[in-house]
């Protein structure tokens, strides 16, 4: 048996414990429901998915106060930020697929090859079928709601896994939807790795997965036994340069945002920073002011900011300040910054210099609020550091030139790329939203997740008189003949 203890939140913010008991055969007999139920569901038009997708859109903005007060309880996030980064971009890529599942759901007609002559040749969107969702925790809401919209727009029935490290917000997720959907089309699985370990012995007809590189192999490793195809959003260390050129107060002020959002818990956040040696002292000038104006406090007082979350849990904590520690010890000096607290998990908005590319800060994703800064020569140095580290989910370039984006674009390869920005390029749906190798296998976001959650199966029609019989046996000289001249002119 595997037992799950849970922490539920009631419309009144109150916790309740309780404790949820999941065997594989009950994970088994959800399987088989949801197996069947997807023989319906492949029949459904897009009405019939506008309709789930409008419940799902208004379940969510229904439970809005539960789900801020769920990530307050589960690492002090505030409710703006619940808001901005949870809220928002959620109900964004629901109300994109409401508006374009129609389209998407459309047979796309293709070109047919002369050789083929009188044939016609069509791409058609099924669902992949039962479809395994294991969401992370650093934007435990988002990350499970937005692939679920995707899956629900493919058509496909969903077993979700919310993060067991962010109990309050999987107890909302759970809540509302078992109020929208039958456990036959979405079901939700609250427990620990072990209820993550039993869903992955299910042959699933697809797994999406968000969350660290090293769980992702394990994932993956799981879904060959099955040959169940995969999606993975991972992570990795995605680096900023900051060119000679570049602004600095502008580059500082939007790295900063994006270092510091959610406590650096975000799998784009800014990782480390590559920039000129002069040009050092005046960024971190600008980027205290900025902090500084964003939390609006100095260091010591960054514990009262209602705006600053709390690193998720205490083993994440004593990661992440044992990389202060361990940098600090190969010769690193904290420029702003520094401040940690145990009881509740903080640590403050921190930033790095002359920091040794062998510190473990340099070789693990930090996801943390730490930003280590590394000094570089020439912009083929700055190429190098980045082309050392494995492909990276995100890039970001600050410089004033196209030619110099351009240049540092076609050296190096990462899932996704900003210039003279970060992070935004998560907001734009019509943009794929996914890793290269050890950042993530596939893409979503848009038209991207219906398609990750669809197979797109090529139809082929072909008519009564088929020019096809043409190169039947026996392979008499007229049959070479129409061969010869078909790769002499036709293909």
């Amino acid at each position: 048996m595997t037992q799950a203890t849970l922490t539920q939140t009631s419309n009144s913010g109150k916790a309740v414990i309780q404790t949820k008991s999941f065997t594989p055969s009950d994970i088994d007999r959800i399987f088989q429901a949801q197996k069947k139920k997807t023989l319906e569901l492949r029949l459904s038009n897009f009405k019939t998915r506008i309709l789930k997708l409008k419940k799902l859109k208004n379940a969510v903005l229904k439970y809005q106060k539960e789900i801020q007060i769920a990530l307050h309880s589960d690492f002090r996030k505030s409710a703006g930020e619940v808001d901005i980064t949870e809220i928002l971009p959620t109900i964004a890529e629901i109300n994109d697929a409401i508006r374009h599942v129609k389209h998407w759901m459309r047979p796309k007609n293709v070109m047919t090859p002369p050789t083929l002559l009188g044939a016609t040749s069509r791409i058609v969107y099924e669902p992949k079928g039962v479809c395994l969702i294991i969401a992370p925790w650093n934007y435990p809401f988002h990350l499970a709601i937005a692939p679920l919209a995707a899956a629900i727009a493919a058509g496909n029935t969903i077993m979700l896994k919310p993060s067991e490290f962010t109990p309050h917000t999987a107890d909302v997720i759970k809540a509302m939807l078992s109020e929208i959907f039958a456990e036959d089309e979405v079901a939700v699985f609250e427990g620990d790795v072990a209820v993550a370990t039993a869903l992955l012995e299910v042959p699933f007809d697809h797994i999406f997965f968000t969350g660290s590189t090293p769980v992702g192999k394990i994932v993956m490793a799981a879904a060959a036994k099955h040959l169940t195809s995969v999606t993975l959003e991972l992570g990795g260390k995605s680096p900023s340069i900051v060119a000679e050129d570049a602004d600095l107060k502008v580059a500082a002020e939007r790295i900063m945002w994006g270092k510091f959002l959610n406590a650096g818990q975000t799998c784009v956040a800014p990782d480390y920073l590559l920039i000129p040696e002069s040009k050092v002292e005046e960024f971190v000038k600008n980027a205290k002011e900025t902090t500084e104006s964003f939390f609006k406090s100095k260091p010591e007082n960054f514990t009262a900011s209602p705006d600053f979350c709390r690193i998720v849990n205490a083993k994440n904590f004593g990661r992440v300040s044992s990389y202060v520690d361990d940098a600090v010890k190969k010769g690193a000096k904290i420029a702003y910054g520094g401040e940690v607290r145990s009881s509740d998990n903080f640590i403050s908005p921190t930033i790095l210099t002359n920091v040794s590319l062998d510190a473990r800060i340099m070789e693990d994703e930090i996801f943390g609020p730490l930003l280590p800064i590394i000094t570089y020569k020439t912009l083929d140095e700055a190429i190098h550091i980045i082309n050392e580290r494995p492909k990276p989910l995100a890039l970001y370039i600050f410089t004033k030139k196209r030619s110099t984006s351009k240049y540092v674009l076609k050296r190096t390869s990462s899932g996704g790329a900003v210039i003279n920005d970060v992070i935004l390029h998560l907001v734009n749906s019509n943009l794929p939203f996914g890793g290269v190798n050890h950042s993530g296998h596939g893409s979503y976001h848009g038209q991207f997740g219906f398609k990750t959650f669809s197979h797109e199966r090529s139809v082929l029609q072909t008519p009564k008189a088929s020019i096809a019989k043409l190169m039947y046996p026996p392979y008499s000289g007229f049959v070479r003949l129409m061969v010869k001249l078909t790769t002499k002119f036709f293909v």
